[in-house]
C-alpha cells in the first residue's frame, strides 16, 4: 500500500551536469506544514504541476511528462527545470510507492514572494479506485470554455497551453458536470471545438480511425493519449489530430476520456444522449496503459 511522502528539491539550474543529485532532495512529513505562508502557489496559483501514474512502484511515461513541465515552466517565465534532477526525484519517490496503484506529483513554484529561488516539491499517493469509470464509463456534458480556438495564440499571457496550478476552473467545471447529472465535462471553444475535460484529453473514433484534438488552443498535448495513439500504431489503426466541430463528439462511434491515474474512460453518453461503447477495446487500452511503460 502506497504511503502519503513528499520530498522538497532544492532546485539545480538546467544546465548543471552531475550523477547523483540526491543531496538535493529532503524528505518532510506528508501531513505536516512545509511552505511558508507566503508561497505564491497557495496564495495565487503561481506554479505548474504533472501528475505521474505509478504502477507497482514503476512511474509512467516520465520523460514526457518532465518534458512538459518544462514547457508549462517556460509558458510562465519560471526557471527551467533540470531534467536530470527531476527524473531522480521522480525515481525516489517510486520507491516509496508499494504495490497497486499510486500517484507521483511534481510541483513547479515560483516560491516565497519576492524569494531568490522557486519552491519545488514530490509527493506520492495511493490512486484513487477507477474502476468504475473504466468499466461502467463516464456521462459527460458539454461546457463553454470562455474563449475561441484562437485565444491562445492571440492572447499568450493567458497560459493556455501550460498545466498550471490554477485550477479552480477545472474543478468548478467538474462541480457544475455533477450538477447537470454527469460525471465529467468536455469544454468547447466558444467558437465550436471540441477541446479536452478539465483533467483528461479526449480520444474519438470515427469509423475505423481515432482523432483527438489538435494541440493548439490552449490544448495541453496529453502524455497517456501519447501512449494510446502509440499502442493504437502498433496495431496498424489509423490515428490523427484534428480541428473537431463540436457536433462530431456526439456522434462519434466511440470516444474516451484518457489520463495518467484514471487511464482511459469511455463516455456512454454527451449531454444526455448515449454514445456507443467499445467494452472489448477499452479493456485493451486499460490493460496496455496498466503495463509498465517509460
Amino acid at each position: 500500500m502506497t504511503r502519503r511522502s513528499a520530498l522538497m528539491i532544492d532546485p539545480v539550474t538546467a544546465d548543471e551536469v552531475r550523477e547523483d543529485y540526491a543531496d538535493t532532495f529532503t524528505a518532510v512529513d506528508a501531513a505536516a506544514p512545509a511552505l511558508s505562508v507566503g508561497e505564491l502557489s497557495t496564495q495565487r496559483g503561481d506554479g505548474v504541476f504533472e501528475s505521474i501514474g505509478v504502477i507497482d512502484g514503476h512511474a509512467q511515461e516520465v520523460v514526457p511528462h518532465l518534458e512538459r513541465l518544462a514547457h508549462s515552466a517556460a509558458l510562465c517565465d519560471l526557471p527551467q527545470p533540470n531534467q536530470e534532477q527531476w527524473r531522480q526525484a521522480v525515481q525516489a519517490a517510486a520507491l516509496l510507492c508499494g504495490p497497486g496503484e499510486a500517484v507521483i506529483k511534481l510541483i513547479l513554484s515560483r516560491g516565497v514572494e519576492h524569494g531568490p529561488t522557486p519552491t519545488a516539491w514530490v509527493t506520492t499517493a495511493p490512486a484513487a479506485d477507477f474502476t468504475s469509470a473504466r468499466e461502467q464509463g463516464v456521462r459527460v456534458v458539454t461546457l463553454d470554455r470562455g474563449y475561441d480556438l484562437r485565444a491562445a495564440e492571440r492572447a499568450p499571457w493567458l497560459l493556455l497551453g501550460a498545466k498550471t496550478l490554477s485550477y479552480a476552473v477545472n474543478m468548478a467545471a467538474i462541480r457544475e458536470a455533477h450538477r447537470r447529472g454527469a460525471d465529467d465535462a468536455v469544454f468547447l471553444s466558444s467558437d465550436g471545438f471540441v477541446l479536452e475535460a478539465p483533467t483528461a484529453s479526449l480520444i474519438l473514433r470515427i469509423g475505423d480511425s481515432f482523432v483527438t484534438p489538435a494541440p493548439n488552443g490552449g490544448i495541453l498535448h496529453g502524455t497517456t493519449q501519447l501512449s494510446v495513439y502509440d499502442h493504437l500504431t502498433s496495431r496498424g489503426l489509423e490515428v490523427g489530430y484534428a480541428t473537431i466541430p463540436a457536433s462530431d463528439l456526439s456522434t462519434a462511434d466511440a470516444a474516451w476520456l484518457v489520463s495518467s491515474v484514471r487511464l482511459a474512460a469511455p463516455i456512454t453518453a454527451v449531454d444526455g444522449s448515449p454514445l456507443p461503447v467499445d467494452a472489448a477495446l477499452t479493456a485493451e487500452l486499460n490493460a496496455y496503459l496498466l503495463s509498465p511503460r517509460d
